[in-house]
C-alpha cells in the first residue's frame, strides 16, 4: 500500500536535457520530449524543463525553471554527448538528489542523428568524481525513451529516501536501558548523512505527558483506538492514558522539529516507563508508525533512522524487531519443512519479535492489546494481574514478502548497513509479543558472517515488501560504502572457512 503521510516526502522530478554544442541541440530536445511523454504515461510526477543546458550560463535558468515548478529531485538527461562542466554543475547547484541518464541511439540516422551519449556518460561520471558529487547512475544508464522512463520511476523511491533523510530530525527520550549498549551508537554518522538529532530526558517526556492531562482531543483518539482494535481486543481503562501519550508525542514532534520537515522518535520504554506512565507504550508506537512516524524501542537511534529509511524506500509502514530466537526443530518439521516452493532449511529461518510495536495492519486478524510478559515478571508482584505492564500489541505477523535491513554507525564512527530480502512464513508461532517466523536465503551464514562478524546489534528493521534494490541504491547515494547482503552459497564471505 502507498504510505500517505505528511512525514514522508513527495517527490517531484525536474527533467533537464543537456547538449554538447558540437551536436544538434534539437536531437537532445526531441529525445527529452519523448522521455517526458513516457514518464507521464507511467504516472510519475515530473516537469519537463524546456531550457536545454549547453553552457554554464544555461545552468541557473534551467534550475530556476525546475525549482519554480516544484521539483525537489533532478534528472540530468544526456540527449547527446553532453557538456561535461555544465551537466555536473546542475548536480552541484541543485538542492536535492539528482540522477544522470543517457539516450540510446536508434531514433534517427547514425550520421546527423547520432548523439554519442553512451560515450558522454563516461565523462559525466568522471567529472562528477572530479567534483566529489553524488548522483544516482542506474545499473545500465543508457536507453530508449521508455527505458529511461522506467529508470526514472525506479529513482523516485531512492530520491524519497535521500530527501527524507536530509530533512529528518530524530528525537530521543533516554538514556537507553542498562545493558542495552547495542541500542545506541556514535551520532557522528547522523551528521555525515544530514540527519539532525535532539536528545531529551525521559523526565522531559513525563512532564510533557502530565501537561496533556484532560486534553480535549483525548476522547476522539480513544474512539479511533477502539475502532482500530475492535471490541474485546483492548483494555478500555487504558485508552485515555495511551491517547494522552499519543497526543504528547505528536505535539512534541510539531513543536520540536525546528527547521526540519520530518521526525522520528527513539524512546525509553522500560524499566521506569510503565510504572510512571501507567502503561506500556507499544500500541501507541505502532499507531504512529502506521502514520509514517517511526518510534524505535529502547532509545535505538539507528533503529529509528533505519525504520524511516525503510518507510521512504518501501512506500509503506515498517517495524523494528529483535533478531530474536531460533525456530524449534519440532516447529520447523511440522509447519515448514517441504511445505513451500522454496525449500527452506532450518538455518534459513529465525523468529523476529518485539513486545508489541508492529502496526496492526501487518499483524494477523487475532491481534489484540495485551501485556508485556517479561516486564510483568520483572516489575509487578508475582501472581498478580497485569496492571501497568499492559499496552503491547500482540499477534503473529501476517505472511508477506519482507526486506530485513539496518543502517548502523560502528564504534569507529563508520556507517555500514545490511540488506536481505525474504518472507514471513504462514506459521503459527504459539508465542507472545509481535512475532513471526522469518525466512531468508542462507540466513545462517548471513547471521554469522555479517550480523555477528560485523558486530550489528540485535534490532533489525523490517519493510513489508522486497525493496532491497531501492535500499542499496539509496544507501550508496548517502555515502555508505559497506552494504552487506545474504550471499549465496556459491559466493563465500571473506571470513568464511573454505574447509568447513
Amino acid at each position: 500500500m502507498a504510505l500517505k503521510s505528511p512525514n514522508i516526502p513527495d517527490v517531484k522530478l525536474g527533467i533537464v536535457a543537456v547538449s554538447r554544442d558540437c551536436f544538434p541541440i534539437e536531437l537532445s530536445e526531441r529525445r527529452r520530449a519523448a522521455v517526458a511523454a513516457a514518464v507521464a504515461e507511467l504516472g510519475i510526477d515530473a516537469v519537463e524543463v524546456k531550457k536545454t543546458v549547453e553552457s554554464e550560463a544555461d545552468v541557473e535558468p534551467a534550475l530556476a525553471e525546475a525549482v519554480a515548478a516544484g521539483a525537489n529531485a533532478l534528472v540530468v538527461f544526456l540527449g547527446n554527448f553532453g557538456p561535461e562542466t555544465p551537466e555536473t554543475l546542475l548536480v552541484q547547484k541543485f538542492d536535492g538528489p539528482a540522477m544522470c541518464v543517457a539516450a540510446a541511439e536508434g531514433d534517427g540516422d547514425l550520421v546527423n542523428g547520432r548523439g554519442d551519449a553512451y560515450c558522454g556518460m563516461l565523462n559525466c561520471s568522471y567529472n562528477l568524481g572530479m567534483r566529489h558529487l553524488a548522483a544516482h547512475i542506474p545499473a545500465y544508464p543508457v536507453g530508449t525513451a521508455a527505458e529511461v522512463a522506467q529508470m526514472i520511476k525506479d529513482f523516485v523511491p531512492v530520491a524519497r529516501v535521500v530527501i527524507g533523510v536530509r530533512n529528518l530530525k530524530i528525537i530521543t527520550f533516554g538514556p537507553r536501558p542498562q545493558d542495552f549498549f547495542a541500542c545506541n551508537a556514535p551520532i557522528k554518522g547522523l551528521y555525515q548523512i544530514g540527519v539532525e538529532i535532539e536528545e531529551n530526558s525521559e523526565l522531559d517526556l513525563l512532564v510533557a505527558y502530565k501537561a496533556h492531562a484532560n486534553d480535549p482531543r483525548i476522547a476522539d483518539v480513544c474512539a479511533d483506538m477502539a475502532a482500530e482494535m475492535g471490541e474485546g481486543n483492548y483494555y478500555p481503562d487504558l485508552l485515555e492514558r495511551m491517547a494522552q501519550f499519543e497526543l504528547t508525542l505528536l505535539d512534541w514532534a510539531e513543536q520540536h522539529k525546528g527547521a526540519r520537515k520530518y521526525v522520528a522518535f527513539a524512546d525509553k520504554c522500560w524499566p521506569a516507563f510503565p510504572e510512571e506512565f501507567g502503561f506500556e507504550p507499544c500500541f501507541v508506537n505502532s499507531r504512529l508508525a502506521t502514520r509514517g512516524i517511526p518510534v524505535a524501542c529502547e532509545v535505538d537511534i539507528y533503529g529509528a533512522l533505519s525504520e524511516y529509511i525503510g518507510m521512504c524506500a518501501s512506500d509503506d509502514t515498517v517495524t523494528l524487531l529483535d533478531i530474536n530466537n531460533s525456530v524449534p526443530a519440532s516447529l520447523y518439521e511440522e509447519q515448514i519443512a517441504g511445505k513451500f516452493e522454496h525449500d527452506w532449511k532450518l538455518t534459513d529461518t529465525f523468529m523476529g519479535f518485539h513486545c508489541g510495536n508492529t502496526p496492526s495492519c501487518k499483524l494477523c486478524a487475532d491481534r489484540a492489546v495485551k501485556y508485556q510478559l517479561i516486564q510483568h515478571r520483572l516489575l509487578e508482584p508475582a501472581g498478580s494481574d497485569p496492571d501497568f505492564t499492559r499496552g503491547t500489541l500482540e499477534a503473529d505477523i501476517a505472511p508477506s514478502e519482507i526486506t530485513f535491513y539496518r543502517l548502523q554507525c560502528d564504534s569507529d564512527g563508520v556507517l555500514r548497513s545490511y540488506v536481505a530480502e525474504g518472507e514471513v512464513l504462514p506459521v503459527t508461532t504459539c508465542s507472545f509479543g509481535g512475532r513471526g517466523v522469518f525466512a531468508i536465503p542462507e540466513m545462517g551464514r548471513f547471521y554469522r558472517h555479517v550480523l555477528i562478524q560485523k558486530r550489528y546489534p540485535h534490532h533489525g528493521a523490517v519493510a513489508f515488501n522486497h525493496c532491497g534494490r531501492v535500499l542499496f541504491d539509496a544507501l550508496r547515494f548517502l555515502g555508505v560504502e559497506d552494504i552487506a547482503y545474504n550471499q549465496p552459497k556459491s559466493l563465500p564471505y571473506p571470513t568464511e572457512n573454505p574447509f568447513a
